[in-house]
């Protein structure tokens, strides 16, 4: 089955109020796999920041990058409200999206 691209602006965190990440993809599902996986050595594997807590959809890659790039430069404050403005209880949104949940 061919997955169709949409691009994506998403925030992981390691635990609730816990070390944040903010990243961009064209294909979130199999981007949380990479992560998940530590196929890329960085950030999130050093930090295990793999918890989805909030993603935001966009037709094209040049919005959602600029999406990114005005998330990276809010304060913490701010991208924990936005994450609990629609996660208030900090789920793993990608259970819901078909992966399996962490384990911790």
């Amino acid at each position: 089955m061919r997955q169709t691209k949409q691009p994506c602006v998403y925030i992981l965190a390691s635990q609730p109020y816990g070390t944040l990440y903010i990243g961009v993809t064209s294909n979130l599902i199999q981007r949380l796999c990479q992560h998940r996986d530590k196929l890329t050595p960085g950030y999130t594997s050093k930090y295990a920041v793999y918890r989805l807590v909030q993603f935001e959809m966009f037709d094209g890659m040049n919005s959602t990058i600029t999406r990114e790039k005005q998330l990276k430069n809010w304060h913490r404050p701010w991208k924990i409200n936005l994450i609990e403005s629609e996660n208030p209880q900090w789920i793993d949104l990608a259970v819901n999206l078909g992966l399996p949940p962490i384990s911790d």
